[in-house]
């Protein structure tokens, strides 16, 4: 049987550019694909934000290296990922969210993001033609951006076969064969490998997977829909996120990409439980009433194609990452509630320092992001 350093399931948003970070450092990578090819997952139904605006120190960490990747990523490999540094903007009309991220401003700057509150007629400006009444103001986070998730998984495929990763796709997991505490191998429908590390990143079916190797892992999918306009001239630049919630939905953002579409997604209320990624037909109504009501400007922009993806979302709106207890050579990458291309590259070059560098400088990112916490509360900006 063939034996790797670093077995990782999953050619995902995470598996990825986890598999290029391990290799370049020399390890002998295998990355195991129930699909076809790499990121047919959830990957493809991505919309392509990336942000550092959280409200805790570890997502915040992980994004600021992802978005110092993406942002360099055709400059040191020669590939565009249609990288646009938009900056994300929420836009409070309520007194009481706007208490609250003021509040969150201070956690914010002291973790180092660049972010501050802007004033309506600073809103105006950023996105022209946006509803001023009863606008009192928001965060605005000028070096979030957006890349294309397609382009960016291909840049990654590219890079990591070129250094050494091997790839096995359309390739069911069978078993895993353990011994005293430790994964000796995997067995998918077509072969049976083994490894000295096995890291789990695959997404929506990360449960699933870890209930064959004795885990419990609390991760549960649920469904969102997306969509894409046609192109218009380009004319504002941020994420643009509601945090205003109805009957039907919790928050919804949309932004205008490098080719001048308008790309967005909304927050269920309450949340759609499953694995179903048909779409429906109450998106396109529910997404243009709360867009048009927000940006009046957009009303006459057709939309070419709406999709469906799911979240793999945790309790409290926290990936999981770090060791098993159970199983001493297992590595969670999995929960990433819907965030998997933002963390994607951040996380991947993260976990690569943690295994080989042994390095002890991320153990805050661990320590948070414990398949062991109590899962207590939620994330604000979730």
């Amino acid at each position: 049987m063939k034996h790797f350093d670093t077995i990782i399931i999953g050619a995902g948003s995470v598996g990825l550019p986890l598999s290029y970070y391990l290799s370049v450092k020399g390890q002998d990578v295998a990355v195991i694909e129930k699909e076809h090819s790499y990121g047919r997952g959830q990957n493809r139904a991505a919309i392509g934000g990336i942000r550092a605006t959280h409200s805790d120190p570890a997502k915040i960490k992980i994004c600021q290296m992802s978005i110092e990747i993406l942002k360099d990523l055709e400059e040191n490999h020669g590939i565009d990922i249609d990288f646009l540094e938009g900056g994300y903007l929420y836009p409070i009309f309520e007194e009481e969210k706007e208490k609250a991220l003021k509040d969150l401003l201070i956690k914010q700057k002291s973790y180092g993001l660049n972010i501050d509150w802007v004033s309506p007629e600073k809103i105006k400006e950023l996105v022209p033609g946006i509803k001023t009444e009863g606008l009192r103001g928001g965060t605005f986070s000028p070096k979030d951006g957006s890349a294309s998730p397609l382009k960016t998984a291909g840049a990654y495929y590219k890079i990591s076969t070129k250094a050494g990763s091997t790839f096995y796709f359309d390739e069911e997991i069978v078993s895993f064969e353990k011994e005293d505490g430790k994964i000796k191998s995997v067995k998918t429908n077509k072969r049976e490998i083994s490894a000295d590390t096995f890291i789990l990143a695959s997404g929506a079916e990360a449960k699933e997977v870890g209930a064959m190797c004795g885990l419990d892992l609390p991760v549960n999918p649920d469904c969102h829909e997306g969509g894409v306009t046609e192109p218009v001239k380009y004319f504002f630049r941020p994420m643009v996120v509601d945090l205003r919630s109805d009957m039907q939905s919790a928050n919804f953002y949309y932004y205008q990409n490098e080719g001048g579409q308008i790309i967005f997604c909304v927050t269920p209320k309450p949340q759609i439980f499953g694995k179903d990624t048909d779409s429906t037909s109450e998106f396109l109504p529910l997404i243009s009433r709360r867009i048009i009501e927000l940006h009046p400007r957009l009303k006459n922009i057709r939309v070419r194609r709406t999709w469906r993806g799911l979240y793999p979302m945790t309790p409290d709106g926290f990936p999981i990452v770090g060791r098993t207890k159970e199983l001493s050579n297992m590595f969670l990458a999995v929960g990433m509630c819907g965030q998997g291309f933002m963390l994607g590259p951040g996380l991947g070059k993260i976990i690569s320092e943690i295994l080989v560098n042994k390095t002890d400088k991320y153990d805050f990112i661990l320590d948070q992001l414990s398949l062991y916490r109590q899962f207590a509360g939620t994330e604000m900006l979730k």
